[in-house]
């Protein structure tokens, strides 16, 4: 299967994005089909064997929509503001130049901007490169700094539709409000002059309603342009409630305006019976609402926004001692660059020269700055507060840290939940629904009900315009948006939709021990000589020449208590390890086993009753006892501790006071793991676990009913993390593995996992919210509309009140998810 990502352009409530939904999930090749109508885009997984992604977007255009797929174009584009051109000679050398060189795709030149546009394969051939080509060749160039990536293409696309709006409600309101005091203010005892008033010129009071009503009819005219068209193909959407509801009030009102014109029937009854009103303010309203919407879900960007502005739009390249500034997309693996105080760091890299404090603040959610010498790790997007720094680049463009955070958040926040399948399901049915309530509801008070045809139509067009699809469709998506975008600000990186919503449904936490509960680095606190015939010294040097091949913690616990004694361990002439027990090496000729206890022991090694003793004492002060053997003879025992953070029992005690049960997971015996466990506040504890079991194990808990979240490192624990209904992934920053996990800690603090879990709480209960009012809305509002409380004595729904709540509904499910953005940590 392969997986695309697309813009959707012209999807307008729920009922749009459910049909695209329905329709491409039924062709054939389709395995995957997730349509986010806040985001306005589309995740498509699909066999390329059966169907192409170009063949889905002809689908979508039928369906009168527009889909536009990520390229899969590997060639990268290179604009440049060029110098030094006089005439066709100097562009058509630097085409030739340029379009000569290998990597180079093509290269055109436009001497009247004195610009050029380059296509290129950036594993053939850099930016710089080209750039220095055409320095070569004596012109000068800038890299166009107005050429922007696809997100800020698309946000400056929908402030454009912004201002668009917001430049149709001036007519809109201009010309209704004076509609609705001309037609309303007689009614409200507001007096009119003679030539105005309905008893005294009819006609020129329906003309000049009808000529303040085409003025806001042109001004949405978008309703009529996109609703009467979608329900032509079969797929009416929230346009065209609205465009059938104004319609008719509009049409109803325009022919008895003509009948007044041409004298057929009373004047007078039909001047008063005019719904131009209705059908401008109706319009005027939603359309305010629509704006004041598309503000809102603009906001809902501005995390990723404020991401993507951390990467500076320059860099200082070291060259010889020498300072160049060049665009940050021409810096390449390898280069040194120049951080100066209060800069941000342009890629990701290592530091080679100075020592300052980095603020990683906007990566990590941790406020206190990192201090960084030589050999540190930075990463792109943080900011240098002090001290200059040399850095080597490492990582750079789509490759940095800050690059595959901003992706993985754009990811989530276009997945969807599996709440929000539901809404999507009636949100496909609702808008036929509705009309099929509204006609109805019309007909039945007309012919049942005894009531005039305006009456009905009153009904009729109350029930078309307060229903609303829009609401429905916002209310998970935009949470989902908010609470992604504001958890990466916190140092938190929630990778889906669904991880979202399991994260608010956990009942246990299990925690790997080393590294998670405590700090990952152990050291050795204490050794205990088992055979008179070696020294400490010898005993330590034979253990860290065997772990010295190994990258466990405990075995480098051991190489750097040998280093700190100035001791030196040799290379093993042979080497031979068993997962989770030990080793077998053999060190200047001598074979030797160093392990736990079981591992000796398969190798009939026995303790002595003052071992045992020794053993017992260090694993009573939470030490990890390994044991170091030649043949049958136990020549010593290691006791290897790891610092507990200072953070774990705080933390183990709010997630108990939040109803969750902790679990401590590890491959130490039972003794040492019960003391560790108790200092942390754990009562369950699963000891003696091999690394290749943890996900049994897991499996286990989740076999007894539990929603299980696994915590770990992110590399060691990958299976576990996998098989558990959410893996949390500490990192420690820069370094984190962002690939493992549903959730990923970009610092290393267990405080960022409660941030997770009380964000997730927070998102779904937003979503709840949402959802609630969006069906409470629509439960409540379609019945009163239809006149249910008339029935019963009751006043109707006014159409204009109707499309007025109409409009506000999507705008309260948007403003409650812009509340996640002041979201606390824990």
């Amino acid at each position: 299967m392969k997986t695309k990502h697309a813009q959707i352009k012209g999807m307008h409530c729920a009922a749009c994005s459910g049909r695209i939904e329905r329709v491409v999930s039924g062709m054939d090749g389709v395995d995957e089909v997730a349509v986010n109508l806040a985001a306005e885009s589309m995740k498509l997984s699909f066999d390329p064997d059966i169907i192409t992604a170009e063949a889905v977007g002809e689908r979508i255009k039928d369906l009168g929509f527009e889909a536009l797929f990520a390229s899969d174009d590997p060639l990268a584009e290179l604009k440049l503001d060029l110098g030094g051109m006089h005439c066709a000679a100097c562009s058509g050398r630097i085409e030739r130049v340029v379009g000569n060189m290998d990597g180079v795709d093509t290269a055109a030149v436009n001497l009247a901007t004195n610009s050029g546009t380059f296509v290129f394969d950036p594993s053939l051939v850099s930016r710089r490169a080209i750039r220095q080509a055409i320095s070569d060749a004596g012109f000068s160039s800038e890299v166009q700094t107005d050429t922007a990536n696809i997100f800020e293409e698309r946000r400056r696309e929908a402030e454009d539709r912004l201002t668009a709006q917001k430049r149709a409600l001036i007519p809109a309101f201009l010309f209704a409000l004076p509609l609705l005091i001309l037609s309303m203010g007689h009614m409200w005892g507001m007096p009119l002059p003679a030539f105005l008033d309905p008893m005294h010129a009819p006609l020129t009071f329906a003309l000049t309603q009808l000529c303040l009503t085409l003025p806001v009819i042109w001004s949405g005219r978008n309703f009529y342009l996109q609703g009467i068209p979608a329900l032509l193909r079969g797929g009416p959407n929230m346009d065209s409630l609205v465009a059938m509801g104004t319609g008719a009030a509009f049409i109803y009102s325009l022919w008895n305006t003509i009948a007044l014109g041409l004298g057929l029937g009373d004047v007078h009854l039909l001047a008063m019976d005019l719904y131009y009103e209705s059908a401008a303010v109706l319009i005027a309203m939603i359309s305010m609402g629509k704006y004041f919407e598309a503000r809102s879900k603009l906001k809902t960007s501005d995390a990723i926004r404020a991401l993507m502005q951390l990467t500076p739009d320059t860099a200082t390249l070291l060259v010889n001692g020498e300072q160049t500034t060049i665009s940050v997309d021409e810096v390449e693996p390898g280069d040194l660059l120049l951080i100066k105080p209060g800069e941000r760091v342009p890629v990701d890299g290592e530091v080679v020269a100075g020592r300052s404090s980095v603020d990683e603040s906007m990566l990590t959610g941790e406020p206190m700055p990192v201090t960084k010498e030589i050999g540190d790790p930075v990463a792109g997007g943080t900011l240098n507060t002090h001290g200059a720094l040399t850095l080597r680049a490492e990582r750079v463009g789509a490759d940095t840290m800050l690059s595959r955070i901003i992706r993985l958040v754009q990811d989530a926040q276009g997945s969807k939940a599996p709440i929000a399948n539901l809404a999507d399901t009636i949100s496909y049915y609702f808008v036929p629904a509705v009309m099929g309530i509204a006609l109805i509801s019309g007909l039945a008070w007309y012919f049942i009900g005894g009531a005039d045809f305006p009456f009905s139509l009153r009904i009729f067009v109350a029930v078309m315009v307060i229903a609303c699809p829009c609401a429905m469709g916002l209310a998970t998506p935009v949470s989902i948006m908010v609470g992604t975008g504001r958890g990466a600000q916190l140092g938190v990186l929630i990778k889906s939709g669904r991880a979202l919503q399991e994260a608010g449904s956990l009942d246990t936490v299990v925690f790997d021990k080393t590294g998670t509960l405590t700090h990952g680095k152990p050291t050795l606190v204490g050794m205990t000589l088992t055979d008179t015939n070696t020294t400490k010294d010898d005993a330590l040097t034979l253990a860290a020449s065997a772990e010295s091949q190994s990258e466990h913690p405990l075995a480098q616990a051991m190489v750097k208590a040998a280093r700190e004694r100035g001791l030196t361990p040799t290379t093993p002439e042979a080497f031979t390890a068993t997962l989770g027990k030990g080793i077998e090496a053999t060190i200047g000729g001598t074979d030797i086993i160093i392990g736990n206890f079981p591992f000796i022991e398969e190798h009939g090694c026995t303790l002595t009753a003052a071992s045992k003793d020794a053993v017992r004492l260090h694993e009573e002060q939470g030490a990890t006892v390994v044991y170091l053997a030649s043949g049958t003879t136990v020549l010593a025992l290691f006791a290897i501790g790891d610092e507990m953070r200072t953070e774990t029992p705080s933390v183990i005690a709010r997630l108990k006071a939040s109803g969750l049960t902790p679990v401590m997971l590890t491959g130490d015996q039972e003794t040492n793991a019960r003391v560790i466990a108790d200092k942390a506040g754990i009562d369950m504890v699963i000891a003696g676990v091999l690394p290749d079991r943890k996900a049994e194990e897991v499996a286990r808990l989740q076999a007894e009913g539990r929603t299980v979240a696994m915590v770990g490192d992110g590399i060691n624990d990958a299976p576990a993390l996998a098989k558990a209904d959410i893996g949390i992934a500490m990192g420690s920053g820069i370094d984190v593995a962002v690939e493992s996990g549903d959730v990923v800690l970009m610092q290393s603090d267990l405080n960022a996992m409660l941030t997770a879990l009380r964000l997730s709480r927070a998102t779904m209960t937003n979503i709840k919210q949402n959802l609630f009012w969006a069906f409470a809305f629509n439960t409540l509002g379609i019945p009163v509309a239809a006149g249910v409380l008339h029935i019963f004595g009751g006043p109707t729904l006014d159409p204009m009140l109707a499309g007025t709540a109409m409009a506000m509904s999507s705008v309260t499910v948007v403003s409650n998810a812009l509340r996640l953005r002041w979201f606390k940590g824990a």
